[in-house]
């Protein structure tokens, strides 16, 4: 039974937004399935530019609202997304916005966590591309 065919998480059946959550996983492995067969011109560049915007939107807020950490990449193992993937899709983001790489260097910034004199995070910097073991 795919995600879009299950029932809403508790608490969640009249949210007007929870049809986010069941179809995000159908997104996710549709998507992957397009690459697999080469067939990612079968989704609209519209399509596609509506679905990243919305993401990095909802990351923002999500992450800036609750002050922590958001998972932004999904921890598959060997399919996780390669860095090449990843830099390519950010570089043409920061275009679409008149920014670049010097502009990403001042905007950069930790996790919450990650400077703390416990060692409360560990250094993520590299995460984006690598699977967790």
């Amino acid at each position: 039974m795919s995600p879009s065919e299950q029932s809403p998480p508790a608490g969640r059946a009249n949210d007007e937004y929870g049809w986010i959550d069941r179809y995000a996983a159908d997104l996710h492995r549709s998507a992957k399935e397009l690459v697999t067969k080469g067939e990612a011109a079968r989704v609209s560049d519209e399509a596609l530019a509506q679905i990243i915007t919305a993401a990095v939107r909802l990351y923002y807020a999500k992450s800036e609202l609750e002050d922590r950490a958001v998972p932004a990449i999904v921890q598959e193992g060997a399919e996780t997304l390669t860095a090449t993937e990843m830099l390519v899709a950010v570089s043409e983001m920061l275009r679409d916005v008149q920014l670049g790489p010097m502009e990403l260097g001042l905007w950069f910034r930790r996790r919450p966590g990650e400077n703390e004199p416990d060692g409360g995070g560990r250094n993520h910097s590299g995460d984006v591309a690598r699977s967790k073991p």
